[in-house]
C-alpha cells in the first residue's frame, strides 16, 4: 500500500539553506533513506545525503528527523502517520557541507588525540591472559559504529561550540573508560579524561545514551564509572595517602 507523503527537508550548504517541502511516493516497508534515494531520483537529483550500508551498522546516515537524531536506514516510515510532515535536517552539532551532509571532521581530531592501548612492555603478543569478565566489561563499546549521534546531541557542545577544543564528547570519552577498563593497559586515563578530554564537563543526563543505535549504556557503563575512578583518585582519603606512601617509598629506593 503506499501514500503520499509531506517531506520538509534541509537545502543548502556553507551555513545558509532553508527547509523545502515535498510531497512524494512511500511504500510499504520502506525507511527515511528511501524516501530521500526517491527525492533524489525524482526531484531533486543534486540533493546530498552520506549513506553506505543501509543496514544500521556503518553510521554514515546519521541525521535529525522531526527533531531528533536517528539514522535514515533504521527509522520506518510506519512510525509516522500519513498526514504528518517528516521534517529532515542534518544533524546540529556539526558544521553543513551541503544539505544533509556534515563535516564530522571533529570527532576524528579527537580520536587521533586519545593515545591507543599501552600494554606493559615486558608482557610480548600471545602472553594476554584476560578473565572473562573483563573482555564483557568492554565489548559492549565495542558495539559503537560511530554514527557520533551521541556527540551531536550532547549539549556540552551542540550549545557550546566553544567547549569543543576541550571535550572529547561521549564517544570518546566511552573510549578512553574502555581502555581504562583493560587489565593490561598502562597508560594513565584518569588524570587525562579529566584535564585534557574534558570529563568534568559531563552531566549525565544520558542523552547520548537515548540517541545510541546500539543501545549502548554510554552514561551508566562508561562515564560515571570513569567519574567515579576519577575522583577516587583525587578525593578519597585512603587512596591519596597510598599514593603519597607509594611515591615516598619509589624516592627512598
Amino acid at each position: 500500500m503506499s501514500y503520499k507523503a509531506k517531506f520538509r527537508v534541509w537545502r543548502g550548504e556553507g551555513g545558509e539553506g532553508k527547509l523545502e517541502d515535498f510531497t512524494v511516493e512511500v511504500n510499504e516497508g520502506e525507511v527515511v533513506l528511501d524516501i530521500i534515494h526517491r527525492l533524489q531520483a525524482t526531484q531533486v537529483p543534486d540533493l546530498a545525503v552520506r549513506w553506505n550500508c543501509k543496514a544500521g551498522k556503518c553510521g554514515s546516515c546519521s541525521m535529525e528527523i522531526n527533531g531528533r537524531p536517528k539514522l535514515g536506514c533504521m527509522t520506518r516510515m510506519s512510525t509516522f502517520t500519513e498526514d504528518e510532515t517528516v521534517t529532515v535536517t542534518p544533524m546540529r552539532t556539526f558544521p553543513v557541507i551541503k544539505d544533509l551532509v556534515t563535516d564530522v571532521s571533529f570527532n576524528y581530531k579527537k580520536a587521533r588525540e586519545i593515545p591507543s592501548f599501552t600494554p606493559p612492555a615486558e608482557v610480548k603478543p600471545g602472553e594476554f591472559r584476560m578473565q572473562q569478565i573483563d573482555v564483557e566489561r568492554s565489548q559492549e563499546f565495542r558495539k559503537c559504529i560511530e554514527c557520533f549521534m551521541c556527540n551531536n546531541v550532547c549539549h556540552v557542545i551542540r550549545d557550546h561550540e566553544e567547549n569543543k577544543s576541550n571535550f572529547a564528547g561521549p564517544r570518546f570519552l566511552m573510549r578512553i573508560a574502555e581502555l581504562d577498563m583493560h587489565p593490561y593497559d598502562v597508560a594513565d586515563r584518569k588524570d587525562s579524561a579529566q584535564e585534557e578530554h574534558g570529563l568534568g564537563f559531563c552531566n549525565i543526563t544520558k542523552c547520548c545514551t537515548e540517541v545510541c543505535p546500539e543501545h549502548i549504556k554510554i552514561t551508566d557503563n562508561a562515564l560515571i564509572p570513569m567519574k567515579e575512578r576519577v575522583v577516587d583518585r583525587r578525593y578519597d582519603p585512603l587512596v591519596w595517602l597510598g599514593n603519597k606512601i607509594f611515591k615516598r617509598s619509589s624516592s627512598n629506593s
